[in-house]
């Protein structure tokens, strides 16, 4: 038993290889070039563009892929008009991005084409297959993981089954006799009982077989009957040959289980082709047509009537269509059907499974096709039972209006918005009874309705809200498709709100409410922040009656306001106004910590707290216990937060201001760089981090004029003694030189290989180590350069670049010089 498990398991794989082709899977459309746009539905363009979508298609690349089918430009052309039409009807928008333009679109996916750009993956699903009309039944064969028609070898051996050559025989002798014999019909259709004899089965039904069986044992001493008891079974089965042919995907001769039927026969070979027959296919037996198989009782019934088993050697034939329509649009299953002689579009309507719940089912459009030529039809409903199909004919099935006959909507300020039906002789009263009422806050001073004029133009109706729900008379009678508003008073003024600044956890806006006390406004925003006054609350407030004709009219209505220090209620008749600004004060007297730091060359150096507010410079230094030996006292200075520059980030200048080469960088922008805001730093105002000081001057005279007075965040740094001064700018060379007292600012430049060729040399400067800048003066002909210290920087600055052509200049100096030299001799002469 378990080998014969194993051949069946074996021989049902095997059915399965020969049954399933991959090319044959999914019947592809691979040529486009007689598509007609005209033939399709928008719902069928949508589905197109949905299938697109999914597979993350751009309208272009989707025409790009039509047009590698082989189609059309001029179809591919109005493929995308009727794209475009169909966006714009539904409101959606083209998955393309840049212009919309039809020509400019296909014109790139035309050149997406030729470069081969961006063309579509060959392992997805063909989106132009859904717009390929589909032959009713064809996915039944074209579906490579149906198992819809495998024989079942684990059913008990029907007893009508024919025995024939290599059927194997399991024979069970039990009771007072036993035995147990597994026999192999042999090829002239015999088995070999061991100790009876030869018995012929072949063409025997399996009943018929066991009748000789138990008969040839009797007469061999068997008591059958009398004891003894014989079952006989079918072990391993046989295959068979059947020849399948006609207009069918892969006719041949398919070797199958002797338990195959018809159905599974056709499965092997893939079914009915585009213009093979469904309705007439014929089993042929001996040269005789012993029955007809109409798919269509399966597919629409799940009959299997006619799906008798095959012996060796039967023939299937199946025969070219008689006749094909196709019904499309809002039916269930659109397809292409072959309808019977003597069926009526009805049959056809029911093989399509009926109407969509969306479909218009008064009549049905029919593009008939004659002789010469087509014509266009209807069929009204009270025909579909008698209406004959006639060849070609294209049904379509349209969508029902996207239209009311009896809707109203109303919106606003009313508890139900929405639509409702237009009952007879609806007013705008019983409509806003039929929302749910006014809401609280509805302006019932006026109403509006939007109303469709005869030819789709709208008009504007207005009323008076309060009137048309107590006077009859006023009320208005509503029309299809009327739209009422209901205004709220909140959509008829800026929305209320308090400000609150100054000395709270969260400053900011927050909403106005009727009576709000100036203490709920400090609880909404946190109550207040650390060294907050509760005294003398400034409340400012809009004025309306400004007099624009005097200077010092009041622009704002100022309040006084005390409240409780812990926020506790009081009955406190000052009530805030929309927009009020509440401003809230530091109590007198309230500081917060002020740090500074000390850096380099003294004895404690670190973070200090200024103690008093005139605290001064040498102050700390004595706090920080001094300076040490190594201290260079005048390469002191001070840090100071103050770089400011318009239009640029402030943290991009503080990282600029501590770079040592922060002024070249600085120049460098000058030269090239605009912000966001399109200000060019050419305009803008920096200003140096650094306060210069003399801090050998201030330490020998404390509290003196240089002294200054420390702010929070001051940096003071006390470098060592410098022994190198840096050269950067319009010099060939910048480098550090090293510090020689007699040496003079052009021998520093020199030592970094002397002025660039575009140097400013008048416009070279000095930075000093405590942060002040000398520049150099002009006497007469000569620059006067600043006096270099140790660990000075020089900077050489470029020259601006020239405007003009090179030779007009030149030009214009020749003609100044030759005019002045002419001015001089003219004088000379009037004085001989």
């Amino acid at each position: 038993m378990n080998k014969l498990k194993i051949c069946l398991t074996l021989l049902s794989v095997i059915v399965c290889i020969l049954a399933y082709n991959p090319a044959s899977a999914q019947t592809l459309p691979q040529n486009l070039s007689n598509f007609n746009v005209d033939n399709y539905s928008d719902d069928q363009i949508r589905q197109l563009l949905q299938s697109a979508q999914s597979q993350g298609l751009t309208d272009s690349q989707l025409i790009q892929m039509a047009e590698s089918r082989n189609l059309p430009a001029s179809e591919a052309q109005r493929l995308q008009v009727k794209i475009d039409e169909i966006r714009k009807k539904d409101g959606t928008t083209a998955s393309y991005s840049g212009t919309s333009d039809t020509s400019s679109n296909l014109n790139k996916a035309r050149k997406q084409i030729q470069s081969g750009d961006t063309l579509p993956d060959q392992n997805r699903t063909d989106i132009f297959s859904n717009l390929q009309p589909k032959i009713f039944g064809a996915s039944l064969f074209r579906n490579a993981r149906a198992n819809s028609f495998q024989p079942n070898l684990k059913l008990a051996t029907p007893v009508n089954y024919i025995v024939g050559p290599d059927d194997k025989l399991i024979i069970n002798v039990y009771g007072n006799s036993v035995a147990n014999w597994a026999l192999t019909v042999s090829p002239e259709g015999n088995i070999n009982i061991p100790g009876v004899g030869v018995l012929n089965v072949a063409g025997k039904t399996i009943e018929q077989a066991t009748a000789s069986i138990k008969s040839r044992l009797a007469t061999n001493k068997y008591a059958i009957g009398n004891g003894t008891n014989v079952q006989v079974s079918l072990g391993d089965i046989r295959s068979i040959s059947v020849r399948v042919q006609g207009e069918l995907v892969r006719p041949g001769t398919y070797t199958l289980s002797s338990l195959s039927t018809a159905f599974e026969a056709l499965y092997a070979a893939g079914g009915p082709n585009d213009i093979g027959s469904f309705r007439k296919i014929e089993i042929i037996r001996d040269n005789k047509v012993i029955r007809k198989l109409d798919l269509y009782d399966y597919l629409v019934h799940g009959n299997h009537k006619d799906d008798i088993v095959l012996r060796d050697q039967d023939e299937i034939h199946v025969p070219p269509y008689l006749m094909h329509v196709e019904l499309r649009g809002e039916v269930k299953v659109p397809a292409v059907f072959e309808p019977l002689p003597n069926e009526k579009l009805q049959d056809i309507i029911d093989y399509a499974g009926g109407f969509t719940d969306q479909a218009y089912t008064a009549h049905i459009k029919v593009i008939q096709t004659s002789d010469r030529q087509k014509r266009i039809a209807d069929i009204f409903e009270k025909d579909y039972a008698t209406y004959a199909p006639r060849r070609g004919d294209i049904y379509t099935v349209d969508r029902i209006l996207n239209r009311f006959e009896n809707r109203v909507v109303i919106n606003g300020a009313v508890f139900r918005p929405g639509e409702f039906e237009l009952q007879q002789g609806l007013t705008v009263s019983q409509l806003i009874k039929n929302a749910g009422g006014l809401k609280e806050d509805a302006f019932t001073g006026r109403g509006s309705i939007v109303r469709l004029n005869s030819d789709n133009t709208t008009q504007q109706l207005s009323f008076n809200v309060q009137d048309a729900l107590s006077n009859p008379s006023d009320d208005i009678t509503l029309q299809r498709e009327d739209s009422v508003t209901i205004t709220s008073v909140f959509d008829l003024h800026d929305k209320y709100k308090v400000t609150i600044k100054g000395q709270v956890r969260k400053p900011g806006d927050f909403s106005y409410a009727d009576s709000m006390k100036v203490a709920d406004l400090i609880v909404k925003a946190g109550g207040f922040a650390e060294g907050a006054s509760a005294k003398r609350i400034e409340v400012s407030r809009r004025v309306f009656d400004s007099d624009p004709s005097q200077k010092n009219s009041r622009v704002a209505q100022v309040f006084s306001i005390n409240v409780d220090a812990n926020l506790k209620f009081e009955n406190i008749n000052f009530s805030l106004k929309p927009f009020d600004i509440v401003s809230i004060y530091s109590l007198p007297g309230y500081e917060t910590q002020k740090v500074v730091k000390v850096e380099g060359e003294v004895i404690f150096p670190g973070y200090y707290t200024i103690e008093k507010k005139n605290e001064k410079i040498s102050d700390l230094v004595r706090r920080a216990g001094g300076l040490t030996q190594s201290a260079d006292v005048e390469g002191g200075s001070l840090k100071r937060d103050n770089a400011a520059v318009l239009g640029v980030d402030k943290t991009k200048l503080d990282t600029l201001a501590l770079n040592r080469e922060r002024n070249e960088r600085l120049r460098r922008l000058q030269r090239n760089y605009k912000d966001t805001t399109g200000v060019s730093i050419d305009t803008a105002q920096f200003r140096n981090n650094y306060v210069g000081i003399d801090l050998k001057k201030i330490l020998a005279h404390p509290a003196g004029g240089e002294d200054l007075i420390l702010e929070n965040g001051d940096v003071l740094r006390i470098p060592k003694e410098q022994q190198t001064v840096r050269v950067n700018g319009e010099v060939l060379y910048p480098s550090a030189v090293v510090y020689q007292q007699s040496k003079s600012f052009r021998g520093y430049v020199l030592n970094a290989g002397g002025f660039s060729p575009n140097a400013l040399k008048r416009g070279a400067y000095v930075v000093y180590p405590n942060g002040t800048v000398k520049g150099t003066t002009k006497f007469l002909f000569f620059n006067n350069h600043p006096r270099v210290k140790p660990g000075s920087e020089i900077y050489v600055p470029e020259k601006p670049p020239r405007k003009g052509d090179s030779a007009q200049i030149i030009l214009g100096y020749t003609t100044g010089l030759a005019s002045l030299g002419a001015i001089i001799l003219g004088i000379l002469s009037l004085k001989k």
